[in-house]
């Protein structure tokens, strides 16, 4: 009892020095520099039109250049996890800043199909690490406690993005070119770099600028839940990484970005056909599912920490998602507002579900695996980005509308949540080496 007083302390006293130190320092330079990513890697989705015309693509090749930035997107997935865990989270993505912003500016200055198509997918490579190291870091710095809401407030970057950069680059869009905007936002990392430098450290123990009062306890209780990890297990690492829980977690991750990244992608275009609409209006209307998504990650992930639960956190945002977008497919021929209501609330599962799934591998996996096991996750779940873009392009090119396409986006969200009900968020025992079940 006196132990786990004593944990109990610890961890209240942590919280109550938190929001003066790593929330308010870590979390924002992360923040920023991953909603640059992410605007790198979608700000097409909004010039692709004018690209299409320019380029003179038809609908599957536009999906094709959306979509072919996640092929290599896998490449340093899991390397770049191991690299993050073993090495250094900040050095890597330090580098991983100036490689993606070089070929993000390229990507302005492509004058035909493959040049573009090529370097879309070096930037899915720059960029590919990324997302595994910072939740690695992440994981340095944030107990379990609190890693569904520290993990929530740095993918808020995903919806932000989108919120920010909508208006403004379809502001430059009206006013000047696409590749304007596409070289002005590819620029974006090299300036993130100083700052990026200065700011950010790899532990807690080597953050000079946090009391001692507060990096002390906090260093112990990230050392005693990496204990209990270490100590739940000990099978051979290539075991350990491709488990059924691992291709589980893959699983529920693939269908998951299938309905973000297609929607992200496709909803502009779709959008075009329905009214005619300036640049800077589709922008701001373009933002609305990511408000809704930018509220319920942050709302979901805090409930999840309260509740000390997980996978039914994230199942149920994902079939609140999938069904609204089913239902814009139904309801389109009666209103078109109605339908783009509910395309609004399916923001809900576009970005609920990511703290508290996020939370899952670092919770119940070895700290030796766990970069790894998330950098497979990630790669294996982003190949949903490529074929779900692809897909409605397809279907879009098949049918001469969007509405079995976005079917498909809702769908394959259902079905994810669905799988998500089966995932375990509980660690091994330490006893038999075998998991155990519930949350």
């Amino acid at each position: 009892m006196a132990e786990l007083q004593q944990k109990s302390d610890i961890s209240a006293g942590m919280t109550r020095n938190a929001p003066s130190q790593r929330w308010v320092r870590i979390i924002p330079v992360a923040l920023i520099m991953y909603t640059i990513a992410f605007i790198d890697r979608t700000n097409i989705s909004l010039a692709l039109p004018r690209i299409s015309r320019d380029l003179h693509l038809d609908p599957q090749q536009a999906g094709t250049v959306a979509g072919i930035f996640f092929w290599g997107y896998l490449a340093l997935q899991i390397p770049g996890g191991h690299l993050a865990k073993h090495w250094s989270a900040k050095k890597f993505i330090s580098i991983l800043l100036v490689a993606w912003g070089i070929f993000a500016l390229g990507c302005g200055l492509a004058r035909t199909y493959h040049e573009l198509l090529l370097l879309r997918l070096f930037l899915g490579v720059a960029e590919s690490g990324v997302h595994p190291a910072t939740l690695i870091l992440l994981s340095h710095w944030f107990p379990r406690s609190e890693r569904a809401r520290a993990n929530a407030f740095w993918l808020l970057c995903l919806p932000v993005a989108v919120i920010v950069s909508s208006p403004f680059s379809g502001w430059m869009l009206d006013h000047w070119y696409w590749r304007v905007m596409l070289v002005a936002e590819g620029s974006l990392p090299f300036l993130w770099l100083a700052i990026w430098l200065k700011f950010v450290q790899d532990h807690p123990a080597e953050a000079a600028w946090m009391p001692e009062s507060e990096r002390v306890p906090l260093v112990e209780t990230l050392r005693r839940e990496h204990s209990e990890l270490e100590g739940q297990e000990k099978v051979p690492y290539l075991y350990a990484l491709l488990r059924p829980r691992v291709f589980l977690l893959a699983a529920v991750y693939f269908c998951f970005i299938s309905g973000q990244m297609g929607l992200l992608f496709w909803l502009p275009s779709a959008m075009q056909n329905f009214r005619k609409l300036s640049g800077f209006s589709m922008g701001i209307l373009y933002t609305l599912p990511f408000i809704v998504g930018a509220a319920s990650l942050l709302i979901i992930s805090r409930h999840s920490d309260s509740m000390h639960e997980r996978r039914f956190h994230a199942a149920g945002a994902m079939l609140l998602g999938g069904s609204c977008i089913l239902l814009a497919v139904a309801t389109i021929a009666r209103s078109h507002l109605l339908a783009f209501a509910f395309i609004a609330l399916s923001g809900v599962g576009a970005y609920g579900p990511m703290g508290s799934f996020w939370a899952i591998p670092t919770e119940t996996l070895p700290s030796r695996i766990v970069g790894s096991v998330m950098g497979f996750v990630n790669a294996i779940g982003n190949l949903g980005a490529y074929f779900a873009p692809l897909i409605v392009g397809y279907l879009n090119k098949k049918t001469g509308h969007f509405l079995s396409g976005f079917a498909y986006l809702g769908a394959i969200t259902v079905v994810g949540a669905g799988l998500a009900t089966l995932l375990r968020t509980t660690p091994a025992s330490p006893a038999t080496g075998r998991e155990e079940t519930g949350t």
